[in-house]
């Protein structure tokens, strides 16, 4: 059931203008109600009338409006009565409920604009009127013409969307205010009907609330506790009724297995859920007793019971007094074993996928240093080789006769440039593999990317892979564990240089670029000229063990992908006509 009429079904009554006829003070009397001689309240036919309401809200929750029509009839002693509901466009007013002389017009109704139930939603109030046809002409297809019509507004969920509506169609008497306040009775109960359906046991509790007898008190208080026994036998989950100073009266299996006791302590008296229960336990437990004093009820929470073996069991438990006695309540226990033990499990095997990944991470980073060891070793054989040579050389200038000084300084020379060359080698491994400030230290990621850069040199001389760099001058620094960025820009530049292995056709050529975003983020891309990604594998390739690399592992980009978003960042791929594109984004340092 929605909160508005199908606007498919629209049926009017005839096409209208919005051009009336009389103003509309002209036709609203609804300052007169409070003038008016008033009949005396009847309650007894409004309990009448909402209990029916309720009866066939039970019954047949689909007939509730016209449930609602036929009960405002009856009890203001209209000749019509009807509900008038917004559309979905909310343009016009569809009836869907109507009793009394105007039953033949269901189906009918009236524009939003420009009519009697638009102005009532307007001006949000309850308005009388007479004679309305002289102000709205398309109404006099609605016969018997209306001599008065009351009408107040219809909410859902504290908005109004129709109205709910009375009519005398002779002069045998006029609308009172004890009329209104029926109305708007009625209308009250009507709108949360329709909203909550599925609350009937609810509403039925709401109109039993009126008559406040102790007779009925007692009746929901034998059905309460018959309806409780059923739920005892399923023994679906541990129940158990309590009484004064905490004595079990009453329990299910479940329970009773639960806590390891039997029926026969229990039907001796000897079960009280205070003994039940652990000492640290027991101030919690008197809150919730508090709780259950003040309001009825406690929400569930967590403690412990003892089993008769001494050993303890965590129980999720929920209370409710028992019949509006104070003394006297059920329980409802929940055995958490279980649960805590696989919340415990996954604390576990979490904790040890950590451990994995964390492993899988240092072992990614050996095979990366693996693969750049052929190209360190040449970087730094070649210096040393050199010193060795000219040192070699150095000897015999200084052992000829006469020693060759000039010569032999020159040769020095050579050899402090060359030691110099190996030393920059060994200043850029320290500064890629030993870092130790730790993983929250400020990284500049051009500084990171040209040390990264200036280990690959040898790599990519050898590979024919032309380097190009664009680095941002106002990049904000970022904050992480230096190392781990490193490996990523690293694997990213490996993994381009492999793509490009078969490219024979075109310049192999490598641009590693970096730039501040809108949101003032830092992006690192590298793009090269090789093949691509297939677009089915722009995803699939930061999977784990995934790999389009013959003997590779498919721990890499995974690796990177886990390592960007634990520091806060993304890590992407896109691939075009120029190559493949990686892209990764970091937030700035806090500072900044």
């Amino acid at each position: 059931m929605t909160a508005y009429g199908d606007s498919e079904s629209f049926i009017p009554l005839a096409t209208y203008s919005s051009q009336g006829g009389v103003t509309l003070d002209a036709i609203v009397r609804t300052e007169e109600l409070s003038r008016r001689p008033s009949r005396p309240p009847d309650h007894a036919g409004e309990n009448k009338a909402l209990v029916a309401l309720s009866t066939a809200l039970a019954d047949s929750p689909w007939t509730i409006l016209q449930s609602l029509a036929e009960r405002v009839l009856e009890v203001l002693g209209a000749d019509s009565a009807g509900l008038s509901l917004l559309t979905e466009d909310e343009q016009r007013f569809y009836w869907p409920a109507i009793a009394g002389a105007w039953q033949s017009h269901i189906g009918g109704g009236t524009p939003r604009d420009f009519g009697p139930c638009g102005d009532v939603l307007d001006h949000d109030s309850p308005m009388l009127f007479t004679h309305w046809e002289r102000r709205y002409p398309y109404l006099k297809e609605a016969t018997p013409l209306a001599d008065e019509g009351l009408l107040v507004p219809f909410y859902v969920k504290g908005k109004a969307v129709g109205t709910i509506w009375a009519i005398l169609h002779t002069g045998r008497r006029k609308f009172d205010a004890e009329d209104l306040r029926l109305l708007e009775s009625l209308g009250r109960f009507a709108s949360a009907a329709y909203q909550a359906l599925a609350s009937i046991d609810d509403l039925r509790v709401e109109i039993d609330a009126r008559k406040r007898a102790e007779a009925e008190l007692q009746q929901r208080a034998n059905r309460l506790e018959a309806k409780v026994q059923c739920l005892v036998d399923s023994n679906l989950i541990g129940i158990f009724i309590w009484g004064p100073e905490g004595r079990i009266v009453e329990s299910n299996d479940a329970f009773l297995r639960l806590v390891g006791h039997g029926r026969e302590e229990l039907d001796a008296g000897l079960l009280r859920w205070t003994n039940l229960t652990p000492e640290e336990w027991h101030d919690a437990d008197d809150r919730a007793l508090a709780e259950v004093r003040a309001t009825g009820t406690v929400p569930s929470y967590e403690k412990q019971f003892y089993r008769k073996d001494g050993a303890r069991v965590p129980v999720l438990l929920g209370a409710a007094a028992l019949g509006g006695a104070i003394e006297q309540g059920v329980a409802f226990v929940v055995d958490l074993t279980e649960r805590n033990e696989a919340e415990r499990a996954a604390r576990e095997s979490e904790q040890r996928y950590r451990e994995i990944e964390i492993e899988m991470a240092h072992a990614n980073r050996v095979a990366i240093i693996g693969q750049l060891s052929a190209s360190i070793a040449h970087e730094i054989n070649q210096p040393l080789s050199a010193i060795i040579t000219n040192a070699n050389a150095c000897l015999l200038m200084l052992a000829s006769d006469p020693p060759s000084i000039d010569r032999a300084n020159v040769t020095l020379r050579r050899t402090i440039r060359d030691a110099n060359r190996a030393s920059d080698v060994t200043k850029r491994l320290y500064a890629l593999f030993a870092k130790k400030n730790g993983p929250n230290e400020s990284v500049d990621l051009n500084d990171a990317a040209r040390e990264v850069i200036a280990l690959s040199l040898a790599d990519l001389r050898r590979s024919q892979v032309t380097l190009r760099s664009e680095f941002a001058n106002d990049l904000p620094t970022v904050t992480g564990d230096r190392v781990q960025l490193q490996q990523i820009i690293l694997n990213l530049v490996r993994n381009a240089v492999d793509a490009m292995g078969a490219i024979d056709d075109r310049p192999r050529q490598l641009l590693i670029r970096t730039a501040r975003t809108e949101s003032n983020s830092v992006r690192l891309s590298v793009q090269d000229s090789g093949p691509g990604i297939a677009p089915e594998n722009l995803e699939r390739i930061f999977e784990a063990f995934y790999t389009t690399k013959p003997g590779g592992l498919g721990m890499g980009l995974s690796i990177c992908r886990t390592i960007i978003e634990a520091h806060g960042g993304k890590l992407w791929a896109a691939s075009g006509i120029s190559g493949a594109l990686f892209q990764l984004v970091l937030p700035p340092s806090a500072s900044q």
